[in-house]
């Protein structure tokens, strides 16, 4: 699934420490800054939060070039699986500087967050909107969702794609179709000019209410197919169709310490359900559910930790973290496939040799179920876990991937490994994976084959021994 991020970026600049005293010349708290970490923030938090899921993104987005546009460009090139199409913003970088202390924020800085013009669009950029499968529109009011030439194209695609749109106070209205519309509660209250009754977060039933109201006129006024107000540890009211009635989607209760990304957090979950095919209502309580545990876990503090393994189809052991650690370090990652069923000598020179071409070999295995539609229902002769934990036992191999599809496409495309290696039975030419792995530039290379050896030949022997 093609998963685009269309919106404005920002540069987040968090300054984290501990406060254990107050200011001699004022009665304000000095925060001993301990660590500062700068980020992606607006379309990029939504989008890397998408990457850190294990998805592939493309972020479709305008990009200045003064210097925080740098630390933006550097903090985005972290984001192992995004693709960023970028044209130029023609205004300064925002920049929402945080100062926390023990976790706890104290305030924020502004800069750059001023009104800007409406920036062009390339064809670069609308050729990725046209390709996507699923599209999120995060808006933050820098003027890109604004662009009349991108407009039409998303109302385009609002017919054939789900597209979610999360609005701004001060940006653009959403197009008409798209599939769901995801302000807060201050945003749709703002829209629909409603301030009647109570909002705050003691008068539930007049959230709840407000929300109704706000998010029925919205619908009518966007022609939306649907409007989800989001109402922060209450959960989100859904709205859809002619007089719609509000149906609310309830949160599980979490401590939040910190709101921050909440609510692109729950747009970037509804639209990968949408995407899924997953019915509008469950995609919504999903989208509860996953803001819900991002605040639990910390938020956006929970961004700077170490992502957990990422397990890919099946019985997978994670390949993702080596592959991260060798270009970390400079390093070049190596990758090679098959179904290795019974190991012996042509496998481990095989995989010795591929390993000799970089600084890491990540093995993708086909998963049982794939070697029985590729060589009939007596094969495999060792299950997928064994065959796993044998690879694994050779010195030359550092991870290994189990895949379901008959075709290690999907796996390459999630690795994107520098060198793609085969036995010299093949030729490169001929394998349908080396267009793809020119596409990121890598390259295909084959190794010495060695036909005394085949899993085929063992099988035979085996069964004539009886």
């Amino acid at each position: 699934m093609n998963i685009v991020v269309l919106g404005d970026v920002l540069l987040d600049v968090d300054m984290n420490g501990a406060a254990e005293r107050l200011c001699p010349d004022a009665p304000v708290p000095v925060v001993n800054v301990e660590q500062v970490v700068r980020r992606a923030g607006g379309a990029g938090l939504a989008a890397a939060m998408l990457v850190r899921d294990g998805h592939r993104v493309t972020l479709v987005t305008v990009l200045s070039d003064d210097r925080a546009a740098g630390d933006l460009r550097a903090a985005l090139r972290t984001l192992v699986g995004l693709d960023v199409v970028a044209g130029p913003s023609g205004a300064p970088t925002p920049v929402k500087s945080r100062i926390r202390a023990q976790g706890q924020p104290l305030v924020r800085f502004d800069e750059g967050c001023g009104s800007a013009a409406v920036p062009e669009v390339t064809e670069t950029m609308l050729a990725a909107v046209d390709a996507a499968d699923v599209l999120l529109v995060s808006d933050y009011g820098r003027g890109l969702a604004s662009n009349a030439t991108l407009r039409e194209l998303i109302r385009q695609r609002a017919s054939e794609i789900p597209v979610v749109w999360d609005p701004h106070p001060c940006g653009a209205d959403p197009v008409a179709g798209v599939a769901a519309v995801t302000p807060n509660l201050a945003e749709a209250r703002k829209a629909a000019a409603d301030a009647a009754g109570p909002a705050g977060s003691g008068a539930v039933s007049g959230s709840l209410e407000a929300a109704a109201r706000a998010g029925s006129t919205l619908l009518a006024r966007w022609q939306s197919r649907s409007v989800v107000v989001t109402l922060g540890v209450e959960g989100a009211m859904l709205l859809t169709g002619e007089g719609a009635v509000g149906h609310l989607v309830p949160a599980p209760k979490v401590t939040v310490a910190d709101p921050c990304g909440a609510g692109d957090r729950f747009a970037a979950s509804l639209a990968l359900q949408l995407g899924h095919g997953t019915e509008l209502a469950a995609a919504a309580q999903v989208a509860v559910r996953e803001a819900a545990a991002f605040l639990a876990a910390g938020g956006v503090q929970s961004l700077q930790r170490q992502a957990p393994p990422v397990q890919m189809h099946s019985d997978s052991i994670d390949a993702l973290r080596v592959v991260q650690e060798t270009r970390d370090k400079g390093g070049t990652v190596v990758a090679t496939g098959g179904c290795f069923d019974l190991l012996h000598a042509g496998h481990s020179r095989s995989l010795a040799a591929a390993r000799d071409l970089g600084d890491c070999l990540i093995v993708c295995l086909n998963s049982d179920a794939s070697v029985r539609r590729l060589k009939g229902d007596q094969r495999p002769i060792v299950g997928q876990r064994d065959r796993a934990e044998l690879l694994l036992s050779l010195g030359c191999v550092d991870a290994v991937l189990i895949f379901d599809e008959d075709s290690p496409a999907m796996v390459l495309d999630r690795l994107r490994p520098d060198l793609w290696v085969k036995g010299a039975d093949y030729s490169t030419d001929e394998l349908p994976e080396a267009e793809l792995v020119r596409s990121w530039g890598g390259q295909t290379v084959t190794v010495p084959y060695y036909p005394e050896h085949s899993t085929s030949a063992l099988a035979a022997a085996l069964s004539a021994t009886g």
